[in-house]
């Protein structure tokens, strides 16, 4: 139950809420100031979270169009090249 309730409350968060948490997440490891348990808690939180962001940069990199210059002279748009 407190697992899905990770999972809404993650679900729930902007992009940048979701990158402050696992900022968070990352200095609180980093400092060596944690506990096993609550150190793999969190490093489970931070997966969940940088899973959340990459969900929302890929649906925001899907709304992006660029913009171009069509045959005729005029202005357009068209989705924006695939990355690898």
């Amino acid at each position: 139950m407190a697992e899905q309730n990770a999972d809404a409350d993650i679900a729930a968060m902007s992009f940048e809420e979701a990158l402050a948490g696992l900022e968070a997440i990352v200095r609180r490891l980093e400092s060596g100031d944690v506990e096993l348990d609550a150190a793999v808690g969190a490093f489970e939180r931070g997966v969940l979270l940088k899973r959340h962001c990459e969900q929302k940069l890929a649906a925001a990199r899907e709304r992006v169009e660029q913009i171009t210059r069509t045959p005729d002279g005029g202005i357009g748009a068209a989705p924006l090249p695939e990355m690898d």
